[in-house]
C-alpha cells in the first residue's frame, strides 16, 4: 500500500465531508418531522389521511432510493407546469433535489419506527393525562411524545446510519460529497482500491461518531431504566436479610 498516497487521498476526500454532513443533517431534520406527521396520520387521522400515509410508506419503502432520486432530479423538469412554478429555482438545483429525495425516503422508514414507538406507550397513561384535565395536544406533547422518542431512539439510530451512507448516492446527480470527490479522484489517478478504501474509512469514522452520539442520548434518556435492576437487587437483598432476621427470631 502506498501510504503517502493514502494520506493525500484522505486529505482530498475530506473536502467532501462538510457536504455529506449537511445532506445528512438537513435530511434527518426534515425526515423526522415527516415521520411524526405520517405516523400521526396513520394512527389518529381520518380514514383518507390514513390511507394516504399507508400508500406513501408503501411506495417509498418499496422502491429504490436511487430511482426516487432520478425521478425527482431528472423527471420533474420534464413537466412544463413545474418549470414555470415558483418551485423551479429550488427543484433545478441538485442539492435540493437530493435533500428532497433523502427526506421523503427516510420519512417513510422513520414513520414506521415512530408509529411503533407511539403504540408502545401504554394507553392508560394517556387516559390518566386526560383524567387530570390535559387536552389531547398537551397529553401528546408532555406524555406521549417524550416516551416515544426514548423508545424510538435505538431503531432510529440505525436509520440515521443508513441515511449517512445513502448520501453517497447523491454523487450520481453531480454533488461532490465524499463519494463524488472519490469518483473524480479515481478518474484522475485510476487507483480504485486505494481511493474507495479511504472513502469507506471516512464513512466508517462518521458513523462511529454518530453511534456514540446516539448511545449518549440513549444513556441520558434511559437512566431510570438502568438504575432499576440495581434497585431491585438492593430490595431483594433487604428482603432476604429480613427473612433471615425473622427466621432467627422464630428459632
Amino acid at each position: 500500500m502506498d501510504f503517502p498516497f493514502l494520506l493525500e487521498t484522505a486529505r482530498t476526500l475530506s473536502s467532501g465531508i462538510p457536504l455529506t454532513l449537511v445532506l445528512a443533517v438537513l435530511s434527518v431534520s426534515l425526515g423526522i418531522v415527516l415521520a411524526v406527521l405520517l405516523a400521526s396520520m396513520r394512527l389518529w387521522g381520518p380514514r383518507w389521511l390514513s390511507l394516504f400515509a399507508r400508500a406513501y410508506v408503501f411506495v417509498f419503502r418499496g422502491t429504490p432510493l436511487l430511482v426516487q432520486m432520478f425521478l425527482i432530479y431528472y423527471g420533474l423538469g420534464q413537466f412544463e407546469a413545474v418549470r414555470h412554478s415558483f418551485l423551479w429555482p429550488v427543484l433545478r438545483e441538485p442539492f435540493w433535489c437530493a435533500i428532497l429525495s433523502l427526506s421523503l425516503n427516510t420519512g417513510a422508514y422513520g414513520s414506521e419506527i415512530v408509529r411503533g414507538a407511539f403504540l408502545a406507550v401504554p394507553f392508560g397513561q394517556i387516559e390518566a393525562a386526560k383524567a387530570c384535565g390535559m387536552s389531547t395536544t398537551l397529553a401528546f406533547r408532555r406524555i406521549l411524545l417524550p416516551q416515544a422518542v426514548r423508545l424510538a431512539l435505538p431503531a432510529y439510530g440505525t436509520e440515521l446510519i443508513l441515511l449517512v451512507k445513502a448520501t453517497s448516492l447523491t454523487s450520481i446527480i453531480t454533488l461532490m460529497e465524499i463519494t463524488g470527490v472519490a469518483a473524480r479522484l479515481i478518474s484522475e489517478t485510476y487507483r480504485v482500491v486505494e481511493v474507495f478504501v479511504v472513502a469507506g474509512a471516512l464513512y466508517l469514522a462518521i458513523n462511529f461518531v454518530l453511534t456514540r452520539i446516539v448511545a449518549f442520548a440513549e444513556h441520558r434518556l434511559t437512566a431510570h431504566l438502568r438504575a432499576r435492576p440495581a434497585t431491585r437487587g438492593v430490595a431483594a437483598g433487604d428482603a432476604e436479610a429480613e427473612d433471615v432476621v425473622i427466621s432467627g427470631e422464630r428459632a
